[in-house]
């Protein structure tokens, strides 16, 4: 059965996020899991979590939110990133599924597109890589799997142990 992943990306600043969704989808679609995907845009940055979490309506297990907020001559800038990351971050938590946080702040365009494909790698492929990963380790701890959690309980025990002879 194939997992289904939702992509938002906004089409503000779209010369920017639309090579993000390019690198994210590219990851998707070339990875050897059994992938759908349900991909739709937004207006802008704000509207980033509404869609995640319309998404999730549908099914999706996990989302990658791409966006690019560039800095400009007013406050503007802070009030629209802090939204977004508000936004997906309690929607993630509430939901207890992966967003990837593709979100761009940058600076200025330049900076936005170094990430966008350019010197700095694509952070669309980058957070579709994490939301896959995220997919696997929750199943994993849900499953029970020890090999999701990568804790000793025998390091555990002894640090314990030390903890309370140090109280003494």
């Amino acid at each position: 059965m194939a997992i289904k992943i939702g992509v938002v990306t906004s089409r503000f600043n779209s010369e920017v996020t639309e090579k993000l969704e390019q690198g994210a989808l590219d990851y998707l679609t070339s990875s050897e899991q059994d992938i759908e995907i349900l991909s739709v845009r937004v207006p802008g940055a704000v509207e980033i979590p509404l869609a995640c979490q319309a998404l999730f309506d549908k099914g999706c297990l996990g989302v990658v939110a791409l966006g690019a907020v560039i800095r400009g001559d007013t406050s503007h800038y802070d009030y629209v990133c802090n939204s977004v990351e508000r936004g997906i971050t309690a929607l993630m938590l509430e939901r207890k599924m992966p967003i990837g946080f593709g979100v761009l702040t940058t600076e200025n365009e330049e900076q936005a597109l170094a990430r966008a494909g350019g010197e700095h790698g694509n952070k669309g492929a980058d957070c579709a890589e994490v939301v896959l990963e995220m997919i696997g380790l929750l199943k994993d701890l849900k499953s029970g799997h020890d090999s999701a959690a990568k804790t000793k309980p025998k390091a555990q025990k002894k640090q314990q142990v030390k903890k309370s002879k140090s109280k003494k």
